[in-house]
């Protein structure tokens, strides 16, 4: 990044923490060994990883037995909707052909859910009301027999909406179904105990609160249904095959011990930054609607939609002027379509295109703040006025 940048996309990926990297380097390094290893140097790293294991199940609430550490929350979505389902193909299938998963998901999990369909699985996909909240009712009457899961996410990428993951989980378990939550989002900005939010399956990435990119996991409570995907050598219990990335899974222990640790520091500072923001650009750009739960959001998450604006055109403008933001999630750029957390939200294609998502750090600051408000006023005036915009 140029010095002069802002960075304001921190839902996309975060800076790793200088902290974690210093936890993690010497793995790379004098205690490179291999965790499977019996000699000295295998089981110096095999202590890392131990470490690492146990540290994350503190902060998650669970048994360290209960986590599989995996290349991210991509792989974990899908090993969680596809595993759980497939399981009860092949053993309870009066009871497992049927998957409910949340609108506004991440693709990774819709994805799964849609790759099911090909295979003779059905999938209800439940809407959220107009403020991006999936509410328990809704999930309760797409509920049948043959239900094998729930799949809704702690709180989404694009709009920061907070879900009630409790409420839903506490319907699906009384029937009997498993439930999965993406916490991608949520991790560092609440707390994700287990038993708290009485879920089976727990889907975290690292990169999304200051830890490497490809290293994630999955929390399996004990005696889960589900069909492990990837089999090799017998790592982490037989249940996904694979030599550990010791000093990726380390630096994940190490994010998120800090996160949790620094969590309520961070989001009090995060939510007035973020207010700040809001009001700042609400009150200066006319036809400009927040998208999302004005107070049930993630607390550093803004996002926007702007009459007579497409948001590509937007954001290039804004990254011409050193500010780095978004139209959505990361995984969709490029895409030509409107979000479908926007659409899912009744909002029409063209003012979703008009989207912009600003999504604060725990190093962002007021003056920064202060300068994105006056770029953001600035070029959506120049972007309608050069699209000859009536608005």
């Amino acid at each position: 990044m140029r010095e002069s940048d802002i960075y304001l996309d921190h839902a996309a990926t975060t800076p790793v923490d200088p902290r974690v990297l210093e936890v993690m380097l010497p793995f790379f390094s004098e205690r490179f060994g291999n965790p499977s290893s019996i000699y000295t140097l295998g089981q110096d790293a095999r202590a890392g990883l131990d470490w690492a294991r146990g540290t994350l199940a503190g902060l998650l609430g669970c048994q360290a037995r209960e986590l599989v550490l995996t290349s991210g929350a991509t792989e974990s979505n899908n090993l969680a909707v596809k595993g759980v389902a497939w399981w009860h193909r092949f053993n309870t299938p009066e009871r497992g052909n049927h998957v409910v998963v949340s609108a506004i998901e991440h693709h990774a999990v819709l994805h799964a859910a849609e790759a099911l369909i090909q295979h003779g699985f059905e999938v209800s996909v439940v809407q959220p009301d107009p403020d991006g909240i999936i509410q328990p009712t809704a999930v309760e009457a797409a509920l049948r027999p043959d239900t094998c899961i729930v799949s809704v996410m702690c709180a989404n990428n694009e709009i920061g909406t907070i879900q009630p993951i409790r409420e839903i989980a506490a319907l699906a378990r009384a029937c009997g179904i498993v439930v999965h939550t993406d916490a991608v989002q949520a991790a560092g900005a609440q707390s994700l105990d287990v038993d708290d939010l009485d879920v089976d399956l727990l889907s975290l990435s690292a990169h999304k609160f200051y830890g490497p990119k490809g290293v994630g996991l999955l929390y399996v409570r004990r005696r889960t249904p589900i069909a492990w995907q990837q089999h090799g050598g017998g790592q982490e219990g037989a249940r996904r095959g694979g030599t550990e990335n010791v000093p990726l899974i380390v630096g994940m222990a190490a994010a998120l011990a800090l996160a949790v640790d620094e969590m309520d520091g961070r989001n009090t500072r995060l939510r007035q930054l973020r207010d700040k923001l809001i009001e700042g650009i609400l009150e200066r750009v006319p036809d400009t609607i927040l998208n999302g739960h004005p107070t049930k959001r993630l607390p550093n998450n803004v996002n926007l939609s702007f009459a007579g604006v497409e948001g590509e055109t937007l954001l290039l403008n804004l990254d011409m002027l050193g500010i780095a933001a978004s139209s959505g999630s990361a995984c969709s750029t490029g895409s030509t379509e409107p979000s479908h957390v926007l659409t899912a939200l009744g909002l029409g294609p063209d003012i979703a295109r008009g989207s912009l998502r600003l999504t604060l750090g725990k190093d962002t600051t007021n003056a920064e703040i202060n300068r994105a408000i006056g770029v953001v006023v600035e070029t959506v005036a120049r972007v309608r006025e050069l699209a000859g915009s009536t608005v």
